[in-house]
């Protein structure tokens, strides 16, 4: 029983304290940009930008870097005392009267180094401390903690923001890291072997995704989604501000209150991989996911009504993301060799989260060039569509987690 790994409980807890400050940040941050220092549309799409492009420029090499290095637990650790100090910069210089937008495009591109690194570390960790046949009741938990995050962190954030200005609120995102870095420090877990840097080393992921039609099926559906919902969420704070006149705390509670499909979808993930299947759980995740942000530009008329629509759009997307993430995770951790992770989970990344910029920056330039409701319109139509990568895919037939899949021999030591 999960209950019972110590290892796992730690990073657990590290992981939700750590998940609950990013949620504070992700609010509070844009918050800065728009009302502090009075960021436009295509300013918010370049911040955004700055944070996911480090996925672009730098994924596939970071894998292959964390496979050839190993020490993936102390690299994680270093990851979130040095996002933990970057974060803290923004009120230190808001105190000063010297925070800029510049800064905050900088301290959102190296946190993002650092998250990318983390994350890639973060996919043979895993399978280090969970036995595979609890990958899904782990991954749930884990959800469950984000879940969580939606729910509490945004509420919090926009709370924080109303009560102490937007740059002091990433205090407790800049704490939170501190408090999973302990927790990782507690954890002494038998990691996956290093490798030589043979030729073809750092491609090997890139190959691997390629060859095997579930992982490239499911890549081209999460991009696609990605892709368009990233044009959405560049401008979805700055529209529900100034064209929706939603309050900073209440469009918090907002996010907040609808984030509760997400601590529903990550509870009924689990059995309903088990009713339906894994691979139909996943296609079903990634058509709920993107679905109900139509309610977005759609949202309309008196105070209340505008309130319920975004908050059935936040709900129903948060149901769909959990639904989408848990099972995704689990296929992905037991269809990846172990010598392959880090490196086949920096390719993936490099495409899935590679896009997030791009859809960023179309986001702010479409805002500035057609308007903010057209282009969310776009935004949503074009994710819906990412589910028809996987209907010719092996993915809605796979009733049971598939077992690894090995076609690199990539020497050992």
């Amino acid at each position: 029983m999960l209950g019972e790994n110590l290892p796992f409980r730690r990073f657990w807890l590290g992981r939700t304290i750590s998940l609950f400050g990013d949620q504070i940040s992700l609010i509070a941050i844009p918050l800065a940009a728009v009302l502090v220092l009075h960021a436009n549309a295509r300013q918010m799409g370049y911040l955004i930008a700055a944070e996911l492009a480090p996925n672009l420029f730098f994924a596939l090499h970071a894998g292959a870097w964390v496979d050839r290095r190993g020490r993936r637990r102390q690299m994680m650790i270093a990851c979130d005392l040095g996002r933990g100090a970057l974060i803290a910069t923004i009120p230190l210089a808001y105190a000063f009267d010297a925070l800029t937008i510049q800064q905050l495009y900088v301290v959102a591109f190296l946190v993002g180094t650092l998250a990318l690194l983390f994350q890639v570390s973060h996919a043979s960790l895993f399978v280090s401390i969970v036995p595979r046949e609890r990958y899904v009741e782990a991954n749930s938990l884990l959800a469950g903690s984000r879940a969580f995050s939606f729910v509490a962190g945004p509420s919090v954030g926009g709370i924080l923001v109303q009560l102490l200005k937007a740059p002091f609120a990433l205090v407790v995102d800049a704490v939170s890291f501190v408090f999973s870095a302990l927790f990782l420090s507690l954890i002494s877990p038998q990691e996956p072997p290093t490798e030589e840097a043979e030729r073809g080393h750092v491609v090997a992921g890139a190959r691997f995704v390629m060859r095997t039609p579930a992982i490239r099926s499911a890549l081209l559906a999460t991009a696609t989604i990605n892709l368009f919902n990233f044009i959405f969420w560049a401008l979805f704070i700055l529209y529900a501000v100034r064209s929706l006149h939603v309050r900073a705390g209440t469009l918090g509670l907002v996010l907040g209150a609808g984030a509760v499909g997400g601590v529903i979808g990550s509870m009924i993930t689990t059995r309903l991989g088990r009713t339906i299947g894994i691979g139909p759980t996943f296609l079903l995740g990634c058509i709920v996911f993107p679905t109900p942000l139509v309610l977005v530009p759609l949202a309309g008329g008196p105070k209340p009504l505008v309130l319920a629509m975004l908050f059935l759009a936040e709900f129903g997307s948060g149901l769909g993301v959990m639904i989408l993430d848990i099972s995704a995770a689990s296929i992905f951790a037991a269809l990846v060799p172990h010598r392959l992770r880090s490196r086949v989970s920096g390719a993936y990344t490099l495409v899935n989260y590679g896009v997030r910029p791009v859809g960023s920056l179309i986001g702010g330039f479409l805002g500035s060039a057609i308007g903010l409701r057209p282009t969310l319109w776009v935004a949503t139509v074009g994710a819906i569509a990412g589910f028809l990568w996987l209907l010719s895919s092996p993915i809605p037939r796979m009733r049971d987690l598939p077992e690894p899949v090995e076609q690199e021999s990539v020497p050992r030591r």
